[in-house]
């Protein structure tokens, strides 16, 4: 009989171990996560979960009250250091690493089929269990949110990539990574610099030879300047809307200048450029410096190619990397 009333708290001590590990290793931040997806394993466990400190509290005077137990009804079966050590075997083997190491490879699953278990040592334990917990959480207060900062999620997002059993491709990486990482730049770090901006003049007219030059830049807009300086930017052309004009009707690239180009300090980041963007529903932005010098533009596109981190090139594109152009002509420049 002794045998047998050992074994059995054997089981319970391992019920308890494993248990208390298992709970314990769910945090409310994932178990939240997972029952809004829809987990229905994570409905079961979260009620049971969410009292941390009475769960705890139980399961740990539940493991103590059974070791102790164990430890007299062994008393009866072997004496002295014989004793020690198979209560001691027993309850490391059988009470601790099995359970613990079952529990952790598969919390959730075995957390939603004992549910019921625990409810019933809430229950027994209740009247010494409620009083622990009350103190622990006016002392320390509520379980603390799970939150990772972007560097954690960012190895998140590679360790998931890289795991042969996620769902996560490199392209989504890549995307995720962007995404994550583009609030940090500023329109200075992805800009066109202004020595390769393409630039027209508010009186300049538009004629054959400038309808060419247009045609080989490729650009879509266009920054327009008022007066024979360049800091005085009156806006942007919108190549579309030289469609079917009369060449030889005299007309100035001021005639289709449009006013609704965005001024902004190169010190913005790109997040907040990009509702500006949206907001404003433009697709260019001309940078200035501290000291209020031009000093090169940003379109939608090139927000959008951090975010992608791919460069998007159409057919119309003539240079893939033009701040390295603008790099390589500054080199030039002082060697002369």
């Amino acid at each position: 009989m002794d045998i047998i009333i050992v074994i059995l708290l054997v089981l319970l001590s391992g019920a308890f171990s494993g248990l208390t590990l298992g709970f314990f290793s769910l945090n409310l931040t994932s178990l939240e996560r997972k029952i809004r997806l829809g987990n229905e394993r994570a409905k079961k466990v979260y009620p049971v979960r969410k009292n941390g400190n009475l769960l705890l509290c139980t399961l740990l005077l539940g493991n103590v009250a059974v070791n102790s137990t164990m430890a007299i009804f062994l008393g009866n079966i072997a004496t002295g250091v014989v004793a020690g050590f198979v209560a001691t075997g027993l309850i490391v083997v059988f009470g601790e690493i099995i359970p613990q190491a079952v529990f952790s490879r598969h919390a959730l699953k075995f957390g939603s089929r004992t549910v019921w278990l625990v409810r019933i040592f809430i229950f027994i334990f209740y009247p010494v269990a409620y009083p622990l917990s009350w103190l622990l959480d006016k002392a320390l207060g509520e379980e603390l949110a799970t939150v990772w900062d972007k560097k954690e999620i960012e190895e998140i997002i590679r360790h998931h990539e890289d795991a042969e059993e996620s769902e996560i491709d490199a392209d989504e990486e890549r995307i995720l990574l962007g995404a994550l990482t583009f609030s940090d730049m500023t329109a200075k770090m992805t800009a066109t610099p202004r020595p390769v901006v393409f630039t027209l003049r508010f009186t300049q007219v538009i004629d054959w030879p400038l309808i060419q030059i247009i045609k080989e830049k490729g650009f879509s807009r266009i920054p327009v300047y008022a007066e024979n300086s360049i800091e005085t930017l009156a806006g942007y052309l919108l190549v579309k809307d030289l469609l079917g004009i009369d060449l030889n009707a005299g007309h100035t690239v001021g005639e289709f200048t449009r006013k609704d180009v965005l001024f902004v300090s190169e010190t913005i980041k790109l997040d907040d450029l990009l509702n500006r963007f949206l907001t404003k529903k433009s697709h260019l932005a001309c940078i200035y410096d501290e000291y209020g010098s031009f000093t090169g533009v940003v379109t939608l596109e090139d927000i959008m190619e951090e975010i992608l981190n791919e460069d998007i090139i159409d057919e119309a594109d003539k240079t893939h990397d033009l701040r390295a152009l603008a790099q390589m002509m500054a080199k030039r420049k002082m060697q002369e």
